[in-house]
């Protein structure tokens, strides 16, 4: 697969949790990649969003909260979750748009539940 997500898991409000993405090819520096996450029911939407030369953009609802970052000489992407809440609940998906493509991986599941 092109991109691997992990980290997710269960967690109470509050409570954090560190997502990765690992990209297989070794043109991982040439791409800007991005979280996005789906909730039941509801469209798939934008989280984060990091550039190859690690410019960051964020969601409203995750500023402050959550931080993209990226490790180049290990073709890793994260998403530092804190501070979870419940409406953060969600499948959570790495993104990468090569020329006019857009890859995805498989996602990994954040529930933020008592």
């Amino acid at each position: 697969a092109l991109l691997v997500e992990s980290g997710g898991g269960s967690v109470q409000p509050g409570g954090s949790l560190r997502l990765a993405c690992t990209y297989s090819k070794s043109d991982f520096t040439s791409h800007r990649m991005g979280w996005y996450r789906q909730a039941p029911g509801k469209q798939r939407e934008l989280v984060a969003m990091i550039t190859s030369e690690g410019t960051t953009n964020y969601a409203d609802s995750a500023w402050g909260r959550f931080t993209i970052s990226r490790e180049n000489d290990k073709n890793t992407m994260y998403l530092q979750l804190n501070n979870l809440k419940p409406e953060d609940t969600a499948v959570y998906y790495c993104n990468v748009r090569i020329e006019i493509f857009d890859y995805w991986g498989e996602g990994t599941q954040v529930t933020v539940s008592t």
